[in-house]
């Protein structure tokens, strides 16, 4: 199936029956959230007020407890949430009702999925997703579905587009100390749309093509821009691994490589698990106390749990020698793994024999913990230094993880990391975390309002963009930058009313109003009215298309109007009379150059002249003056 080369996986994808799926969560740009009328807008104010609150896992309608929610519940955390008297209310807190649902993100939901070639429902019904990490107050998100079953061609195939959701979005995580994570609820109720494709893709590349096509798609609509407004999640699976669901993939372009890392790990913990089975690995389910043993190490974290009265705990793995250490993604080994399951509940980190003596760690405690544990040649420990149930908890997380080690590998949510590998989450959730949501009305979906909306869906960003490279005569650079950016509509609008250069107008929509962004001008100065002013003086003659950046600049500084800011900043051009005089002059005090070079110090008197005349006269004109002076001397 794979062939190991001096750590190398060569992998052929249909061979291992690799399958991947993508979900994308985009935030919608409405006014108001999902369910109240509070505004969709982040804020790093100093909250007016904080709440304390405790989630436990309620059951579903069948009597049966998300195995995500009861692991998330046994860490015991409180959860505090910022508010706001203006930006929140109520309903954030789960102390009000849900107002009804938010029109409008209903309306731009079935757009999307009518540009994906989607299904839509005849109702639209709202349902509580359990979610106790205390990213939501109630301990529930609202979601429900909006469209199934559409489609996307891709060079590799098509893939299936299975759901299309609208849900809202979680509080925003700001910290934790001492057992308390603070959410602050700004975020919390702003309307997304979760889409979600079959797990028909087969090839990394595949999923970066299609997450490409699918923000294309949500471009082209009222949808967020800027880090945050939208998350990608990635499930793959290959025929002897599992499922695993990698949450909060950014980078389009990491996206091979994740699946890559992803399918290494997978082969890994399968490799481990055959040799676990070869060699009759067990598990003893039992915990041992071996604090006494260890009461005069010199590792900081043992004798730190000692002191402060914590346990020193530690299990036994029969047949797992040498295998904790083993490498299962770049730079992470299965102690790894294990490791993140004890972290969940707690404690900082864990020990295992692969890895000691290190760490303060003897020797001769190594040995004395192996005798005490009974341990043979194949045989390995781990070890947990912590406050005592803090330690067991993690221990017995580890336990369970390495009894499913010997059998398979586990289903999991996993969160990205930078370097394109992955770290346990928790458990993948099940179907009993959903149940209906009974505050709110089933919202009908007439099919004629339907056909409205589809007789008159936007154009594509691809689409967009060839249109105004054909019609503006633009550079495919220049054309891709205002459709990326959203400012492709605002180069039409001012183009329509102007007969202007459209390179000057899309570089300065494209490069110009990023960069003064990036010095900290107020660019939500630069309405498009602004912008056509700006422009117009440079149709009219006042200005240069080289001064364009200096006005912006001085509008956003505070000037008036942009002929205000030209005037004041003396960029406004000279009449013919006045450059001409200006040449004669610059001619006067340079006649024995000319004498001597005639028509030759053309370039040299050239550049005298526009550092005279600082921008405020046109080159051409410059040079067609100039010309004539000199061939009629």
């Amino acid at each position: 199936m794979h062939l190991i080369i001096a750590t190398v996986i060569l992998m052929d994808y249909e061979e291992l029956g690799l399958k991947i799926g993508l979900e994308i969560h985009q935030q919608l740009n409405t006014d108001e959230k999902l369910f109240c009328p509070c505004p969709c807008e982040l804020t790093d104010k100093k909250p007016d007020y904080k709440v304390l609150r405790n989630l436990r896992p309620t059951q579903s309608e069948l009597g049966k407890i998300d195995r995500a929610a009861f692991e998330e519940s046994r860490r015991k955390l409180q959860f505090i949430y910022e508010a706001y008297k203006d930006e929140t209310c109520l309903v954030e807190l789960d102390e009000e009702p849900p107002h009804p649902l938010n029109r409008e993100a209903l309306k731009l939901s079935l757009i999307i999925a009518s540009l994906l070639n989607m299904n839509v429902v005849d109702e639209f019904h709202t349902m509580r997703k359990q979610v106790i990490d205390g990213s939501n107050t109630g301990g529930f998100q609202r979601t429900g579905l909006v469209a199934t079953a559409g489609y996307m061609d891709t060079e590799y195939g098509r893939v299936s587009i299975e759901n299309l959701c609208l849900e809202e979005d979680a509080a925003r995580r700001i910290g934790q100390k001492k057992g308390k994570v603070v959410f602050r609820l700004d975020r919390l109720g702003i309307p997304l749309v979760e889409i979600t494709t079959d797990p028909s893709m087969k090839h990394p590349q595949q999923v970066k093509e299609v997450a490409y096509q699918i923000g294309q798609v949500l471009r082209s609509t009222k949808v967020k821009r800027g880090l945050g407004t939208i998350r990608q999640d990635l499930n793959i699976s290959i025929r002897d691994g599992a499922r695993v669901e990698l949450k909060g993939v950014q980078d389009l372009d990491l996206m091979p490589n994740m699946v890559e890392n992803e399918v290494k790990r997978q082969i890994n913990l399968v490799g481990i698990m055959k040799e676990l089975q070869s060699r009759n690995a067990n598990v003893v389910d039992e915990i041992y106390d071996v604090g006494e043993l260890l009461k005069d190490t010199e590792s900081k974290i043992i004798s730190k749990a000692i002191l402060e009265g914590g346990s020193v705990l530690a299990i036994k793995l029969e047949g797992f020698s040498g295998l904790i250490g083993r490498e299962v993604q770049p730079g992470r080994r299965f102690g790894t793994e294990l490791a993140g399951y004890a972290k969940k509940m707690g404690v900082s980190g864990l020990f295992h024999t692969d890895e000691l003596p290190a760490y303060g760690v003897t020797q001769q405690e190594v040995d004395a913990v192996s005798k005490f544990l009974k341990l043979d040649e194949n045989d390995a420990f781990i070890l947990v230094a912590d406050e005592g149930e803090k330690a067991r908890n993690a221990l017995l997380e580890v336990l369970r993880r390495a009894k499913t080690a010997i059998k398979e590998v586990p289903e999991e949510t996993r969160k990205a990391t930078d370097d394109a590998n992955s770290e346990y989450l928790r458990p993948l959730p099940t179907a009993s975390r959903m149940y209906v949501e009974t505050d709110i009305p089933t919202a009908k979906i007439s099919r004629a309002y339907l056909k409205r909306i589809q007789e008159n869906l936007p154009e594509l960003p691809d689409e967009k963009q060839a249109r105004i490279i054909q019609e503006y005569s633009l550079s495919e650079d220049l054309a891709h930058q205002l459709v990326r950016r959203n400012r492709a509509a605002e180069f039409e609008e001012i183009m329509g009313s102007s007969g202007l250069d459209s390179t000057t107008v899309a570089s300065t929509m494209a490069y110009t109003l990023k960069e003064l962004k990036r010095d900290g001008k107020a660019i939500s100065k630069l309405t498009v009215d602004c912008l056509k002013e700006t422009f117009n003086l440079v149709e009219e003659g006042k200005i240069t298309k080289e001064a364009v950046q200096e006005v912006l600049v001085g509008v956003c500084d505070g000037k008036s109007s942009p002929e205000d800011a030209a005037r004041d900043l003396n960029l406004i051009m000279l009449s013919e009379e006045e450059v001409e005089s200006v040449i004669e002059g610059i001619i006067s005090s340079n006649s024995e150059m000319i004498e001597e070079r005639g028509m030759g110090a053309m370039g040299a008197l050239m550049g005298k002249a526009m550092a005279k005349l600082k921008g405020k006269a046109d080159g051409k004109l410059v040079n067609k003056l100039l010309r004539n002076k000199l061939q009629n001397k």
